[in-house]
């Protein structure tokens, strides 16, 4: 992949694609994170006398939607880089757009629209992609969590502009790349969240390179019933069950299930709870997180080891009552000593940060569905249009 040194961007108008799709409840951003996480880039392109011209998506909209409008972002941009932001309205392919870049200068910075406003965006389509490209004079792709998708802001406009990745995105894909490609043993994987299906494909290609994989979540209650277990109300994949039997059989001792579950009587966090073998939740319990056994059992798995990735929650995170199995995760992750460990998914990095240790984390990706892609062993195309 081509880096930013191999550019020459004084006097240029650079197009950065930037993951700038943050939660905003009443116009509020709520997290920040992806955008101060684009500022290195962004400021080596300044101090390297470049007009910086930005591009990301907010959100699903389904063409022009109000609620979707990236001004709450510029102005948070506009804050976190110590500068003016210029925030162009307009649709990012139209000529009102191309109208308010024409005097943009080297050291300026311009935010673009949605540029899912654009009905082409998602599409990959070529007029657009033209349209793109001609804004700038050279294109930055910085968007790790949106370079598993092939559309043309992230891939589309890479072929039609001399091109790089960003520093962001040069790091990610640096940090996972240490995950798949000679990882220091002890190998500790742990996977959480609902579904078996949603993360099959990462489990399948990790569980070779791995000394252990804990599997929390929703996801146990699969295998866990798979091994003839009672679970309860608990969510499962029936379709899913004989995969999970034939891992569990395929990679003897290195799966490591929940042995007890803290259980609710409803999907609620003022449900009662209760404390039961993971294999024997009684028929109107419902499995909501990790037990304390489990707990002891994945913290004693942890300890000593060289590499970690975690992606998502041991139990239903939302609700306080059952948050207490994930942040024990993250406190035990975020202690250990001599250890590369690499944190993927909302629910786990929110988890980190709240445990105050995120700083002895040695990675925290920003993409959830793009690490796990890269982690799958695909090619990412926003990363396969910079080769």
């Amino acid at each position: 992949m081509k880096n930013l040194e191999s550019l020459n961007v004084a006097g240029k108008r650079v197009l950065v694609r930037v993951d700038y799709n943050v939660p905003i409840e009443n116009g509020v951003i709520e997290d920040d994170t992806r955008i101060t996480a684009s500022l290195p880039t962004v400021n080596y392109l300044l101090s390297h006398g470049a007009s910086v011209i930005l591009m990301s998506h907010l959100g699903r909209p389904k063409g022009v939607d109000e609620k979707f409008r990236l001004e709450p972002v510029a102005a948070q941009l506009e804050k976190v880089l110590g500068k003016p932001v210029k925030y162009i309205a307009s649709k990012p392919a139209s000529l009102e757009t191309a109208k308010a870049l024409e005097g943009i200068k080297p050291g300026e910075v311009a935010l673009l629209e949605n540029v899912r406003f654009e009905a082409g965006e998602e599409k990959n389509d070529p007029e657009l992609n033209r349209s793109l490209a001609a804004l700038g004079d050279a294109f930055v792709l910085d968007a790790f969590g949106s370079a598993h998708r092939a559309h043309s802001s992230v891939s589309g406009v890479a072929g039609l502009l001399p091109h790089a990745g960003g520093i962001l995105l040069e790091a990610e894909v640096k940090a996972l790349g240490k995950l798949t490609e000679h990882p220091v043993a002890p190998y500790i994987v742990i996977i959480g969240g609902a579904k078996v299906s949603d993360k099959l494909k990462v489990i399948e290609n990790l569980l070779p390179k791995v000394d252990r994989m804990l599997i929390g979540g929703g996801m146990a209650y699969t295998f866990v019933k798979a091994t003839g277990g009672k679970i309860g109300k608990s969510i499962h994949e029936d379709d899913y069950m004989d995969t999970a039997k034939r891992l569990l059989e395929q990679y003897p001792g290195k799966i490591v299930l929940p042995t007890d579950t803290l259980a609710g009587d409803a999907f609620s966090n003022d449900a009662n709870t209760k404390v039961f073998a993971t294999n024997d939740i009684p028929d109107d319990w419902e499995g909501m997180d990790i037990g304390p056994d489990s707990i002891k059992a994945f913290s004693s798995a942890l300890a000593g080891a060289k590499t970690v990735f975690w992606n998502g929650p041991m139990g239903v995170f939302e609700f306080e009552k059952f948050a207490t199995g994930t942040n024990a995760i993250a406190k035990v992750v975020a202690e250990l000593t001599g250890a590369y460990t690499v944190i993927g998914g909302g629910d786990s990095v929110s988890a980190i940060h709240q445990s105050g240790q995120a700083d002895k984390i040695s990675h925290i990706s920003t993409g959830g569905g793009a690490s796990l892609e890269l982690l799958e062993g695909k090619i990412l195309p926003g990363v396969a249009a910079l080769d």
